[in-house]
């Protein structure tokens, strides 16, 4: 049996996870967390009864806990409750499905605890890489990355000699818009942004892939995960999302993970590593597939991707400020107060008016993050 804590339990990722759980009699919740969808938490709570659940808002946690008081699930609030949840010690691994960098904090108590990570929280590498990947090899634990891209290159690095990597191939889908021009996606409205041609996800990460910052801040967790040059992860676009990533050799050989755009394959290989499950999933059907292309990304138009590249090159503070900007940008996307390149428009302005800290502590992280928040509130306005 083994027993897992879910952060982010009501999210995209959190409730394929539970789907997993489902199928598969050898898997124990022992923890949950969720913001404030409490009414599909007491579902979650009741189906598959963890030891613990946490709600960020406190007014809600109350509500659950009064609504709850039949089982004998415990409740807890806020960040010390989602530490909880992490640092349970019935916990083997614990899967990281938060959204932002509210998800570090956890995860790094989560490692000190000796929890393996199942991480689907890629801010977590992009802000705090440098202090999280050093902790793994202090505490011995494994992190298995739960994102389609990182876990085919994880998957195609099985068995092989790290040592002789020569580049990693992040392959993504385009979005909505691929080809487009800049022009195009100054009048692109929020329905538009929300439609994923293969994916099904959250709103957050599904605006991040129309504007392919997403794909920016996949090259910078690359980055940290596999120990890798940021100019060694290259990004291909792939409009088919057959093939999830590739890494090369020195010898010139590709190994490449392919299959179905299904986010649950790569979340229960991150469960049962290295075993290989049976998946109740639609299975790639190559007599059905007609051909696989590929195309140099638009890094001119589509200004995240490039400029997450600019920040991993630098490093230190600035990758937190460009996920930190992007995150508020796209927030107020989906609140419609600003358009869609106005999202490009806010990450560079932020990068600009920011005072580079080299190496900075957790703390610095999350104060960079409230200082890219104060900035854009302060300037409205102008964007």
């Amino acid at each position: 049996m083994k027993n897992i804590s879910i952060l982010g339990s009501t999210g995209s990722i959190g409730t394929q996870t539970l789907e997993i759980v489902r199928d598969n009699d050898d898997l124990n919740v022992v923890a949950l967390s969720a913001g404030s969808n409490i009414e599909l938490l007491e579902k979650q709570i009741r189906e598959f009864k963890p030891l613990i659940a946490c709600v960020a808002d406190s007014n809600k946690a109350k509500e659950l806990e009064n609504n709850i008081k039949d089982t004998e699930c415990k409740v807890v609030v806020g960040m010390d409750g989602m530490i909880e949840c992490a640092t349970i010690l019935q916990a083997d691994i614990v899967v990281t499905a938060i959204v932002g960098m509210i998800g570090i904090r956890p995860t790094i108590e989560a490692i000190k605890a000796s929890k393996d990570i199942a991480l689907a929280n890629k801010e977590t590498l992009v802000t705090a890489g440098h202090i999280i990947m050093p902790l793994t090899k202090e505490y011995g634990i494994n992190i298995y990355p739960v994102d389609s891209e990182h876990s085919a290159i994880f998957q195609s690095l099985n068995g092989e000699n790290n040592k002789e990597l020569d580049k990693v191939w992040l392959t993504a889908s385009g979005g909505p818009f691929r080809g487009y021009s800049y022009e195009q996606l100054k009048t692109v409205k929020l329905e538009d942004a929300l439609k994923h041609p293969n994916w099904s996800m959250g709103r957050k990460i599904t605006i991040d892939s129309a504007s392919m910052v997403n794909k920016g801040l996949e090259v910078i967790e690359a980055k940290w995960l596999f120990d890798v040059d940021i100019d060694d992860v290259k990004v291909v676009v792939h409009p088919q999302s057959v093939i999830h990533s590739m890494v090369e050799y020195k010898d010139g050989a590709v190994m490449a993970q392919l299959g179905t755009p299904d986010m649950k394959l790569p979340i229960q290989y991150a469960l049962y590593y290295p075993e290989r499950r049976y998946l109740n999933s639609k299975k790639l059907d190559f007599y059905e597939l007609k051909n696989i292309t590929f195309e140099k990304p638009d890094m001119e138009t589509f200004k995240g991707l490039k400029m997450a590249y600019e920040a991993g090159r630098k490093g230190g503070s600035l990758p937190t400020v460009f996920n930190a900007a992007n995150e508020k940008a796209v927030s107020m996307f989906l609140n419609r107060e600003i358009s869609f390149t106005n999202i490009y428009d806010i990450i560079e302005y932020c990068i600009n008016n920011h005072k580079f800290i080299d190496n900075p502590t957790l703390d610095e992280i999350l104060n960079t993050e409230q200082e890219v928040y104060n900035i854009i509130e302060d300037n409205k306005g102008g964007f």
